[in-house]
């Protein structure tokens, strides 16, 4: 079957009413790209990963009614300048590869895999599987850093432990650790829609019962076996106390979200109260491993 696409340039303020427009007027599928180039990093909490104008594009059949969907963008900010809504053609084969390249099973170290909804590992393959939905970068496991935390955790006994993600995103690195057999998963993030996010996958993937998430304030852990925090290098920085204060002596602590040229910098943070045990880099990105002494 024959596919059109609609694209609609919006500012970032504007994202949601683009994509419930589209959403009412029947599409498809809704994806947002970036409308000039700038470039996006896996956002700290409380960060929203977008870009400052933004593609939104619906997806809908062939014969769908043009003028109905022109009439139905009329009240999202900025449709009404000149040329701002743009058509093209989007053959099956083109669609389904592409539907295919982005979504698809990703494997992490050995057995950890990254599955969206509706597909299954690859045949002959097995391992625990997260059910996850890829998006922005926002904690997908498509992100160096991300995809560094879920390799250290796949080496992982975490059978009984107390695990701390800090800076939880979507829940993926909680997520993980309670499919390992974590006991109980603490996630901290001051972005509610993170909060939802993890809540929301925790249930998809049959662990709320072990994963938990809240805002700072309300965060009291103590005695952590894991401590996991995939941020950025100033709340690493900044977090230092708490992120070490939650961790039991001899517990490891895992950071990330930093670049290479900043390892130093960040672990010095902890020198007073940990160990540094290993240090992983990837396209520029790094993962520090601590052991709290």
């Amino acid at each position: 079957m024959p596919w059109v696409e609609v694209s609609i340039g919006v500012a970032r303020s504007d994202t949601s009413a683009a994509e419930q427009a589209l959403a009412d007027l029947g599409a498809l599928a809704v994806t947002l790209q970036d409308d000039a180039d700038h470039p996006v990093l896996e956002p700290g909490p409380g960060e929203t990963p977008l870009w400052p104008t933004v593609n939104v594009c619906g997806l809908f059949t062939s014969d769908v009614d043009r003028a109905r969907v022109h009439d139905g963008l009329r009240n999202v900010p900025g449709a009404e300048r000149p040329g701002n809504l743009h058509w093209r053609e989007v053959g099956d084969r083109d669609w389904e590869r592409a539907w295919m390249d982005r979504f698809r099973p990703m494997r992490f170290g050995r057995r950890l895999w990254i599955v969206p909804t509706g597909m299954n590992l690859p045949s002959g393959e097995e391992g625990i599987e997260i059910r996850l939905d890829p998006g922005l970068a926002f904690g997908t496991g498509t992100h160096p850093t991300t995809a560094l935390c879920l390799e250290w955790l796949d080496g992982q006994a975490l059978e009984g432990a107390l695990v701390v993600d800090y800076g939880c995103g979507s829940g993926i690195l909680a997520i993980a650790a309670a499919l390992q057999g974590a006991a109980r998963v603490e996630g901290v993030d001051n972005d509610p829609q993170a909060l939802q996010a993890t809540a929301v996958n925790a249930a998809r993937n049959g662990v709320e019962t072990i994963v938990a998430a809240c805002a700072p304030p309300d965060f009291d852990a103590r005695g952590a076996d894991v401590v996991l925090a995939n941020i950025l290098a100033g709340p690493l920085i900044g977090l230092a106390p708490v992120i070490a204060g939650c961790a039991r002596s001899g517990a490891d602590i895992v950071l990330s979200g930093l670049l290479e040229e900043q390892v130093e910098m960040v672990a010095s943070a902890y020198a007073d109260t940990c160990r540094l045990e290993s240090v992983e880099t990837r396209d520029g990105w790094a993962r520090v491993a601590l052991q709290k002494t």
